[in-house]
């Protein structure tokens, strides 16, 4: 049983936790302008599907790890709405900003915004309750190499800072051997706190977003 009540298990959620910890409320969601939209995944349409179809992709295979049929998908959707560890969305973009308007709005990514303090990671640094971190898969390949999400990411730190405002720091934490990714959070003002084996079998790369020099955080001995 996880925190949520439910029988699935999220597969990075911590439930040993200080009281503090284990009391701050789900991420609130930021809002962003067109061209950009984000909303939160549906488990009861067919956002499930639309994501087995996209992590079965070969880039984000190998950088996921999560080739899960639409059952599990809509499983893993319907435990992180119910808790307050983590919020599944679906980030979509007016083509129009490409100059092909005649493709209209689609969707093309997949986020994840949650506690950080609550997730793995959260023991590697000096984590406070209200750090947000979050997980992106861009799946449509017209967007990636454009710098369009480089951009956004950059959005996305100041659209969290104003919707969460007790949230002192953005996490990443990568595959320590995506460089493409990498190299967008620096671009995006991200600085790199360390590099850290958290299973024998991945090892990520821990970069963090301060809303003040002060906040930058400290990687744990």
């Amino acid at each position: 049983m996880n925190p949520a009540g439910t029988s699935y298990a999220l597969p990075r959620e911590q439930t040993d936790l200080p009281a503090e910890v284990a009391a701050a409320p789900a991420p609130e969601l930021p809002v962003f302008a067109a061209p950009f939209a984000l909303r939160v995944a549906d488990p009861d349409g067919t956002d499930p599907e639309l994501l087995a179809e996209w992590m079965a992709r070969p880039h984000l295979l190998e950088s996921w790890e999560q080739d899960w049929d639409a059952d599990r998908r809509r499983a893993d959707f319907q435990a992180q709405l119910a808790g307050t560890y983590s919020r599944p969305c679906i980030l979509s973009l007016d083509f129009a900003v490409l100059g092909q308007p005649e493709l209209g709005t689609r969707d093309i990514a997949y986020l994840e915004f949650y506690r950080a303090a609550k997730d793995e990671i959260g023991r590697l640094y000096d984590s406070a309750p209200g750090d947000i971190g979050f997980h992106i898969a861009t799946a449509d390949p017209a967007v990636i190499g454009k710098g369009i999400m480089t951009g956004w990411i950059a959005t996305m730190v100041t659209a969290v800072f104003a919707a969460n405002p007790e949230c002192r720091r953005v996490m990443g934490d990568p595959d320590h051997r995506n460089q493409a990714i990498c190299r967008s959070l620096t671009k995006a003002g991200f600085h790199r706190v360390d590099e850290f084996d958290v299973r024998h079998d991945r090892r990520i790369a821990l970069y963090a977003a301060p809303r003040t020099p002060d906040d930058m955080p400290v990687a744990r001995a």
